[in-house]
């Protein structure tokens, strides 16, 4: 009997855990109101307090989208999930518990605070997100590997660390080492590291600390430039015209031209190739810069729209409010007039009319909703007229610019065409260039599969640029649609939610007057 005792009975996190859990939170007033209601609203829940309830897997949190302390200590989970959805959490408590791997903390980038002591861990690993974290409790784990601790370097802004009870802080050099490696750490296993220890650290660790900040620093501005370079990729193809600044559109123009390097061999090829290619890269450069321009203008105009849209709505709101405040103040001393009413006919006269007066408030609410409605319909049609015609203006001159592009490659084409046939000719007399190669010669004793290089070569150069003008034109297109359509679908939802919180409320105050009679 006495093992069944010991041994406790897991269970699921379900919601009705999690609903009782979110109502401990509630002060009795709201707690009252909510058992009378439909339910919780789940994402207005700040801290959650689910310890000791022989919890096996974390569940059915997917709602709590404003959660910022949740405790789950003392339980019996096994796994670190679940938590994908609470990217507003700073504390998270998850110390003694049956947990083997760091895992599933991803989404927590607001974390600062994370407790995994009395676990079953012995690697710490996966969380490079947690760029705000300052305090890591990760005692009575099984840490063995000393320098894994330097995994935590990463997160600057970290100075309460708890290591106690792995066996690394059996190591007669932990604590020097810690306090060598993490200069900003003010406390180590609830004691403070004062100065004398850490400049000793320092001392002690001189050599070993230069080189690794040397390779950290190495490592920083490696990744530095790889995000530079990254935002600099994802500014272009914002702007539609990634990969444009080079020589990117014209090599690729003969990527897959197999007759092409052999053709440029031909006397006098290589110079129109030359030219072709300085001339081609001008011309995408041009379309470059001005892509970059206009994406700017774009950038402003949208910034532009989305400050008129605030503006309307704040003056919506801040006139809703005043008609509500002048509202719930009368209505308030109707209520305790109607409180200190005996007559049951006289109670109802002037329960009609509070409804009387709910309906004009209602009235009032939806005149100011359809005026809204109407401003913003009229901000939306403007913005939609004024960024179509950008995108028009700019297709239109990136359109301007390919043309331009294949002016070029069938310029070259047609000296290349008379090149070859001029060189046919010198190989038919058997009097061929002296610096022509024998691939050359040989190739050029066969006219069809010579005209035909030449042929296939220029459908495929006039293809690349066809293609890459209908990506460019397709795209930005594609971008305007996916953005006023965007912008409608959110304005008539938030539209809705506006009408159905107006129903809501009017419906509370008829409530209220039913509850009197």
């Amino acid at each position: 009997m006495t093992g069944r005792w010991d041994k406790p009975e897991p269970i699921l996190m379900d919601e009705e855990i999690v609903e009782e859990a979110a109502l401990e939170q509630l002060s009795q007033d709201q707690a009252g109101r909510i058992a009378k209601a439909e339910g919780i609203d789940f994402t207005e829940i700040l801290k959650l307090r689910l310890e000791y309830r022989n919890i096996l897997r974390i569940d059915h949190l997917w709602e709590f989208t404003s959660l910022a302390k949740l405790e789950l200590n003392n339980n019996l989970i096994e796994k670190i999930e679940g938590l994908d959805r609470l990217v507003n959490l700073t504390w998270l408590n998850l110390s003694f518990n049956s947990i083997e791997k760091i895992e599933g903390l991803g989404s927590l980038r607001k974390l600062e605070l994370l407790n995994l002591t009395n676990n079953q861990i012995s690697v710490i690993e996966n969380m490079d997100a947690l760029e705000k974290l300052t305090h890591f409790c990760f005692a009575n784990n099984c840490l063995g590997q000393l320098d894994n601790v330097l995994y935590l370097r990463k997160f600057k802004n970290l100075f309460t660390l708890n290591l106690r009870g792995n066996p690394v802080s059996k190591d007669e050099d932990y604590r020097f080492f810690i306090a060598a490696y993490f200069p900003n750490l003010t406390c180590l296993d609830y004691r403070l590291l004062d100065q004398k220890t850490k400049t000793e650290a320092s001392i002690k660790y001189q050599y070993v600390l230069e080189e690794m900040r040397h390779e950290e620093l190495q490592a920083q501005q490696a990744e530095e430039a790889e995000q530079s370079q990254k935002a600099e990729v994802e500014l272009h193809m914002d702007a539609f015209v990634e990969y444009l600044n080079g020589t990117y559109l014209f090599k690729s123009m003969f990527k897959d031209d197999p007759e092409a390097e052999t053709l440029h061999c031909i006397p006098g090829v290589a110079s129109l190739l030359q030219t072709f290619e300085h001339q081609m890269v001008e011309l995408c450069v041009q379309l470059f810069e001005i892509g970059l321009a206009e994406h700017k203008w774009r950038e402003t105009e949208v910034s532009s729209f989305f400050s008129s849209q605030t503006g309307a709505v704040t003056d919506y709101q801040q006139k809703a409010s005043q008609v509500l405040a002048k509202f719930e103040q009368q209505h308030k001393e109707r209520i305790v007039e109607l409180q200190q009413l005996s007559d049951p006919d006289q109670l109802r006269v002037k329960i009609n009319h509070c409804n009387d007066e709910i309906k004009q408030l209602c009235n009032s609410l939806m005149a100011l909703e359809v005026q809204l409605v109407s401003q913003l319909e009229d901000i939306i049609k403007k913005f939609d007229i004024n960024i179509s015609d950008m995108v028009g203006n700019f297709s239109e001159t990136a359109q301007g610019i390919f043309a331009q592009c294949r002016d070029l490659e069938d310029n070259y084409h047609e000296k290349v065409q008379e090149i070859a046939l001029a060189t046919l000719e010198s190989v038919a007399k058997d009097d061929p260039e002296e610096d022509m190669t024998d691939d050359v010669k040989r190739l050029f004793t066969d006219r069809d599969k010579v005209m035909d290089a030449v042929a296939v070569g220029h459908d495929n150069h006039l293809l690349v640029i066809n293609d890459r003008q209908t990506q460019l034109v397709k795209r930005v297109d594609a971008w305007k649609v996916a953005l006023i359509k965007g912008i409608q679908d959110k304005e008539l939802k938030q539209n809705r939610m506006r009408i159905s919180d107006i129903h809501r409320y009017v419906d509370h105050l008829r409530e209220q007057l039913d509850e009197l009679l």
